[in-house]
């Protein structure tokens, strides 16, 4: 008698008292077929015992069905999860897992790779040596975002009302990259703010809803040298004020040009689903910002194929 097929099984371990039904719904829609179980409030040691109570009811063939989704606010803790769970399998009980910490590698992907098509498509270039200000750029989504914009050789400010924050980030990712581009400034007035923005030609506001980090008086008093002006805030007060939402390409200000949140949250749903759909084919590995930013890459790069063809100019960043 033929074995029945495995049905995959998407276990979230979420760091908050609630797991978050947007991935939980999103996960549904791409797979129909899938079972999801949720666990919240999960702590290190929680994650452990789960996963290793996931990793041998099925068998190994079993196990290339059964994925685990990390998740939640607290954005150190996902991480430490994630490495305890990485120590506890072994071959051949390997899950697959996806980490987005309410959806700040995907939203960060999102907003990195919509400002790379943009410069693209204005004819500004690569982020290659780009000076890039990150607003609020100490949260889950402007530490990735900084992650992401260095990787790909720009310089990054990242501000913060925090000194000692900032400075604390841009240390990270230059020893996780063996950089020196990022920096971290503080951001409390909006002079500070100005003095952040002065040289960037890139800034992404990266605030909470609600929040807004960044005029339009201030825009165009100190960013001379913008071309490029990004938030991820969906919900008014936008983060850049008269950056509507749904920009995408908008000229907000003379010579520069807007990527609205809900332009954004568009591309990131459209990553999650893919993200989804490469962790339910794989039979293990980690799926993070990394692979969020390729899946982001590689979608812009067959638009702007599709708008022009490819270029000399683009054989650098093409994935």
């Amino acid at each position: 008698m033929p074995k029945k097929p495995y049905k995959p099984v998407f276990i979230f371990l979420d760091t908050d008292k609630h797991a978050s039904p947007f991935d939980i719904l999103t996960t549904i829609d791409v797979l129909p077929e899938a079972e999801i179980l949720k666990y919240e409030s999960v702590t290190v040691e929680d994650a452990e015992k789960l996963v290793y109570d996931a990793m041998f009811p099925r068998g190994p063939e079993g196990a290339k069905h059964t994925k685990i989704f990390i998740n939640g606010h607290d954005f150190e803790l996902a991480n430490a999860i994630l490495e305890k769970i990485r120590k506890c399998m072994f071959p051949p009980f390997e899950l697959s897992i996806l980490i987005d910490p309410r959806g700040a590698y995907t939203t960060a992907s999102a907003a990195v790779a919509k400002t790379l098509e943009l410069s693209m498509r204005k004819g500004f270039g690569t982020l290659e040596n780009k000076t890039v200000a990150i607003l609020a750029g100490t949260g889950p989504v402007g530490q990735t975002a900084a992650m992401l914009y260095a990787s790909e050789e720009a310089k990054v400010v990242v501000s913060s009302r925090d000194l000692k924050r900032s400075a604390l980030v841009a240390e990270k990712i230059n020893a996780e990259l063996k950089t020196e581009k990022v920096r971290g400034v503080e951001a409390k007035t909006l002079e500070e703010v100005g003095a952040a923005i002065k040289e960037a030609e890139i800034i992404l506001s990266a605030g909470a809803a609600g929040v807004q980090l960044l005029p339009l008086n201030v825009l165009k008093e100190y960013g001379k040298k913008c071309r490029i002006v990004a938030d991820i805030n969906a919900i008014p007060p936008f983060g850049v004020e008269s950056l509507d939402a749904s920009a995408d390409g908008k000229e907000i200000a003379p010579k520069i040009f807007g990527v609205g949140a809900l332009a954004i949250g568009t591309f990131k749903n459209f990553i999650e689903a893919e993200l989804i759909k490469r962790v339910a084919e794989a039979s293990k590995g980690v799926f993070d910002y990394r692979t969020a930013y390729q899946i982001a890459k590689e979608a812009v790069s067959k638009k702007l194929e599709g708008e022009k063809g490819k270029t000399e100019s683009w054989k650098n960043w093409l994935p």
